[in-house]
């Protein structure tokens, strides 16, 4: 698109030219600074998409998706704080994006171009020796524990210079968030099985999707770290609080997976838009994701159909979406419903196929020409 614009203008101003030139010398200076600034423009408009495609695979967060008052609010916060050296924490369910908005803080942070390193709690060992905190924060030497056959470095030197990314801090257990306490304070630390103290050069910005106050008063998290960490802190909507931006997000998914897969899709219809906007979306902006990427594997057609996306939105009752209603209902409103699963589910399992579904429920194609018209369905004749 950027291309043909470009190539119109300098027709344009080619034929300009042709017509204003008053001596072959004149038209011929004319004519090369119209293809050398044409041909920059272009060159900057290439760099530019290039490196779209560079954030897209590379998983480099580009500018936060979203138009509601909340992500704006998000967004607000994120530039304010992204140059200090203040603690961050990130709250929001599973989904939400929190390790994105991290990225995005040090992208936009004196320390972009410095390692971006995260530390998993949720998959460490309660204990010691390989996958504890010890050992994955501040690494270890050879000979340590039992199983360290290598010295390895912990997330804390491999950070060094950057952002250490401390991801669902709220699954700790106690003795290690006491450990996490020290280095905050101290920022030092010593590998196991060496007496070597380093400092730590790293930005600290922490996320959990638990409630951090219920935990403190259950005595399942300290208060003294809660304090250290709760110094600017972010809270990210849950996507069913900010459904308009639903199709911002699912567009840009999309584009995503065409460049993933070699694709070529250029839409939603207009029941695949009904069918996104209905569902309550409990894993949130992730799930949101691999919903595209189902469709989008799904899909044979330039577009995304209602029967391309995942069964979890074309028949959960949670969603809103449930094609049997919940509860008493008259005998011809269950019918009713029960006909449509049907012919739905015969649609999903033959990619939207009206002839193939026909041909599966052994009605004529005049019959399923009337029923999908009847219930509103979405079908194709190839």
């Amino acid at each position: 698109m950027e291309s043909a614009i470009l190539q119109q203008e300098a027709l344009r101003q080619v034929s300009d030219a042709l017509h204003h030139s008053r001596s072959k010398d004149g038209l011929e200076r004319r004519l090369q600074e119209i293809v050398s600034e044409n041909f920059a423009a272009l060159d900057k408009a290439y760099e530019q998409k290039f490196q779209e495609l560079r954030n897209i695979v590379s998983g480099t967060p580009s500018e936060l998706i979203g138009n509601t008052r909340a992500m704006q609010e998000v967004e607000r916060q994120i530039r304010q704080i992204a140059n200090s050296e203040a603690v961050v924490l990130i709250r929001g369910a599973a989904g939400t994006g929190k390790e994105h908005t991290a990225r995005t803080i040090h992208t936009l942070s004196e320390r972009n171009g410095k390692p971006f390193v995260i530390l998993n709690c949720d998959s460490l060992n309660a204990g010691e020796g390989i996958n504890s905190l010890d050992s994955e924060l501040f690494g270890y030497e050879r000979g340590a524990f039992t199983g360290a056959t290598a010295r390895h470095l912990g997330k804390a030197e491999q950070a060094s210079g950057g952002t250490l990314f401390i991801d669902e801090v709220a699954d700790l257990s106690l003795s290690a968030q006491t450990k996490l306490l020290q280095f905050l304070q101290d920022r030092k630390f010593a590998r196991l099985g060496s007496n070597i103290v380093q400092n730590a050069n790293v930005r600290i910005v922490a996320s959990t999707g638990k409630d951090l106050e219920k935990l403190m008063q259950q005595g399942l998290f300290r208060e003294d770290l809660y304090y250290r960490l709760n110094i600017f802190q972010i809270k990210l909507p849950e996507l069913s609080q900010r459904k308009t931006d639903i199709l911002l997000l699912a567009d840009h998914f999309i584009g995503k997976m065409n460049l993933k897969y070699g694709k070529h899709i250029l839409r939603l219809s207009t029941p695949a838009i009904d069918m996104l906007m209905s569902y309550h979306w409990p894993g949130n902006v992730r799930e949101l994701e691999n919903c595209i990427e189902h469709a989008c594997l799904a899909t044979t057609d330039v577009s995304i159909n209602a029967y391309d996306l995942p069964p979890t939105l074309q028949t959960d009752v949670t969603s809103g979406t449930s094609l049997i209603p919940e509860g008493p209902a008259a005998l011809s409103t269950l019918l009713r419903s029960y006909e449509r699963e049907i012919l739905m589910e015969a649609l999903r399992r033959n990619s939207g196929n009206l002839s193939a579904a026909g041909r599966d429920l052994q009605v004529s194609p005049r019959m399923m020409h009337y029923k999908v018209k009847k219930f509103g369905l979405e079908a194709h004749e190839k």
